[in-house]
């Protein structure tokens, strides 16, 4: 971190995913150390300040995404895209599970070239390991306007645990991250 006088500043890097429904994205990026906020919301679509209702439509051309604030000295770029690319299935075109619409795509929205190269790289040897044993198909794409979601989408999961949402399709997710990741987790 760089130092100012006595006093530390920190530099903070964004990340935006979408990967499926921004419930589950939020839940397990909130998890991770060195990420300081998670933000819901939608992005890579046309219409300005989009509603979830809208973005449920399909028309929009938005995705459901996070942004994430985090620390690059605290975890790497690469490191929130492998738990990205391995607590979502990258191989299904605008599908997660039961959700499916253009909205539910798997997409990187990368905020300068090392982001992007980066990603390229993590998506292509992902896809070369045969670790699905389909192609992924995970868009990359330049990251434009992020809109926050509604205040109730926000920090869902801890809110809402005992939803059915929560309890059949969120929390399988999070008890993948606690075994995959243990080392990136917050204490």
């Amino acid at each position: 971190m760089p130092l100012l006088g006595r006093h530390t500043i920190e530099v903070m890097e964004k990340a935006t995913f979408a990967g499926g429904c921004f419930w589950c994205t939020e839940a397990v990026f909130q998890r991770l150390r060195g990420v300081k906020a998670v933000r819901p919301g939608y992005t890579g679509g046309s219409l300005k300040n989009p509603t979830y209702r809208a973005v449920c439509g399909g028309d929009t051309g938005h995705a459901e995404a996070v942004e994430v604030e985090f620390d690059p000295q605290e975890i790497s770029y690469e490191d929130l895209l492998e738990v990205f690319f391995h607590l979502h299935d990258p191989t299904t075109l605008n599908r997660q599970g039961g959700d499916s619409g253009t909205q539910y795509r798997s997409a990187i929205f990368y905020h300068n070239e090392a982001q992007k190269e980066a990603a390229e790289k993590a998506r292509d040897k992902l896809d070369q390991s045969r670790e699905y044993p389909d192609p992924v198909v995970t868009e990359i794409s330049q990251a434009g306007e992020f809109y926050p979601a509604e205040d109730y989408h926000e920090d869902f999961y801890n809110r809402n645990r005992e939803y059915p949402y929560c309890r059949v399709v969120i929390d399988p997710k999070i008890q993948k991250l606690y075994k995959s990741f243990s080392a990136q987790l917050a204490t």
